[in-house]
């Protein structure tokens, strides 16, 4: 009569070791792909990072953007350019990320969280200033620098200021937009921006949710890799394409102190829960 029920409890156990074991700890969250798309599934993350928080761990959620920029651009006309898997980043094409990114998903991911019952405080380029950048220039094949225009990198993170916000008790929403010297405003791989977001804050985890199953060795997923598996994998072309980025920043972040890193399937309804609370997770921890 009370299976159903007992299975639940029995759920809750399970994650009893890892709420305990992460209570406190900083949880550093890139949201995009298919999770961004499907108003189910970003209902589900959004649930997701809302409970991590009243559980008591700290997340922070930095998201990208790609597909609603690129639609934007070709609704005024203009046709997304990158090199290299940079987007090619002019001034027209800069606006367009800024409003995009900045005045309207990341408005738009802030206003869930709080209709999940959260507090949530959203930054992008000059609100907050949190991400300082400086411009990224790109290499071609035979080592010459070509230029992207507004494309940048990240050059420091105001984790303290970050740090007021979390202990306030608020959910960070980051837009990977950064903050030159004089001003001036860059486009950020947003990877790159949530690794370097957790190597400041020292965070305990870097999740990234992407539209594939995590690291893939052949068809079968790989659910722990080392860094010298990684970049083993690599080197023989086994990881390739846009998940080489994504492991890129995995293993930056673990150099600069996070303790473990993960390659989720953001398509999976409650990926972020199931890869923190269960015994077997779903995708690829990166460890070092």
């Amino acid at each position: 009569m009370f299976k159903h029920l007992i299975k639940r409890a029995n759920a809750v156990i399970e994650a009893l070791p890892y709420l305990t074991k992460f209570n406190g700890k900083t949880i550093v969250i890139k949201y995009g792909g298919a999770a961004m798309q499907s108003e189910e599934l970003k209902n589900g993350v959004i649930q997701d990072v809302v409970l991590l928080k009243m559980v008591g761990m700290e997340p922070i959620l930095v998201h990208g953007g790609g597909p609603e920029i690129n639609k934007a651009l070709r609704r005024r006309g203009l046709e997304p350019k990158f090199v290299g898997g940079y987007r090619v980043t002019d001034k027209e094409t800069m606006r367009v990320v800024q409003k995009v990114l900045g005045e309207k998903i990341n408005q738009q991911i802030v206003s869930l969280i709080k209709k999940a019952g959260g507090k949530a405080k959203g930054f992008y380029g000059k609100k907050g200033r949190v991400i300082k950048a400086f411009k990224y220039w790109k290499k071609d094949s035979e080592g010459n620098k070509v230029d992207l225009g507004f494309t940048g990198q990240v050059g420091g993170i105001r984790y303290r200021y970050l740090n007021k916000w979390m202990k306030l008790g608020y959910i960070p929403v980051l837009t990977s937009i950064g903050v030159g010297k004089r001003g001036g405003i860059y486009n950020i791989n947003a990877d790159k921006a949530a690794a370097a977001i957790a190597a400041y804050l020292k965070a305990e985890k870097l999740i990234m949710m992407t539209d594939v199953l995590g690291v893939l060795d052949g068809s079968k997923l790989v659910s722990e890799i080392n860094t010298y598996r990684a970049e083993k994998m690599i080197k023989s072309g086994s990881i390739s394409g846009g998940m080489i980025p994504k492991v890129k920043s995995c293993l930056y972040a673990l150099r600069k102190g996070v303790k473990t890193a993960h390659i989720i399937d953001g398509r999976l309804p409650h990926a972020i829960l199931l890869e923190l609370f269960t015994d077997h997770g779903i995708g690829t921890m990166v460890r070092k």
